[in-house]
């Protein structure tokens, strides 16, 4: 393992400690709402904390941009052409309801190429990881992406509308065909746990709209190390700018892709 992707599983696995003993204790949480459905507990911003202290520890003069704290400069004040990419637990809803399916998400990249992710369900104790070039594991066992070549004997992953409602109508269209066109759909509730599914063959597609950074960093970089394709709506690679993506094995991608083009609106950036 690359020494820079053996810090950020430390620092994962640093989070998942904290992660772990807040969910034995989960009726004293204090829960803040950030905006409608998006939640925020002391556990996010510890986890967070934890996570950045380990890597700023290593490297100093990477920059940061986490879900909680926002976009940080390097801690030596100089220019970094590295960013740490986090969301400490990618599934709060589901954490704070005690339903079992969240993650820790950590992605580097380098002048905007991802190199190095993790994505720790703390849960499970699954661990999986990429570097760029070197492929893609789930706990020291190389990974791919299924072999299904036909969408309708895919097994989809999805994120409903939760924040902003204002494509909801276009989201359900998509939602409506793909469940006659596929093997079933699901909405587990932790993007970042689904692209690493995809990556794993668990999953054979995936499409979200209105995702952050944090949630599809690590992800992205999993299904790719793992053969899969990942893009926006347009088929490009813009979806950490966008945040809409599609992902999936080559073939399910190339068929899955055309059906959420279709019912795009207009005025949702691709």
């Amino acid at each position: 393992m690359h020494p820079t992707l053996n810090i950020a599983v430390k620092a994962a696995r640093r989070a998942a400690s904290v992660i772990n003993r807040a969910s034995t204790q989960l009726d004293l949480l204090t829960v803040q709402t950030k905006s409608p459905n998006d939640f925020v507990t002391e556990v996010d911003r510890a986890a967070e904390n934890a996570i950045v202290e380990v890597l700023r520890d290593a490297y100093p003069g990477h920059g940061i941009l986490a879900e909680e704290s926002g976009e940080v400069g390097p801690a030596n004040g100089e220019e970094s052409e590295f960013t740490w990419i986090i969301d400490p637990l990618d599934g709060t809803t589901n954490f704070i309801h005690g339903f079992p399916q969240y993650a820790i998400s950590i992605a580097l990249a380098k002048g905007g190429a991802l190199e190095h992710g993790v994505v720790y369900d703390p849960i499970r104790n699954e661990l999986f990881t990429a570097s760029r070039g070197s492929g893609a594991f789930l706990n020291d066992r190389r990974i791919r992406v299924s072999r299904r070549n036909r969408l309708a004997d895919a097994l989809l992953g999805t994120g409903f509308p939760y924040r902003k409602f204002d494509h909801v109508d276009a989201y359900l269209a998509t939602f409506k065909e793909l469940t006659q066109k596929s093997a079933g759909i699901r909405r587990p509730g932790a993007a970042a746990l689904d692209l690493a599914y995809v990556a794993c063959g668990r999953l054979d597609g995936f499409w979200e709209m209105g995702l952050a950074p944090w949630d599809m960093a690590a992800g992205t970089l999993l299904i790719q190390e793992a053969g899969g394709l990942v893009s926006d709506f347009a088929g490009e690679a813009n979806h950490m700018t966008t945040g809409n993506l599609v992902a999936g094995t080559p073939k399910v991608f190339g068929q899955l892709l055309p059906i959420v083009q279709a019912y795009r609106p207009a005025n949702l950036p691709a």
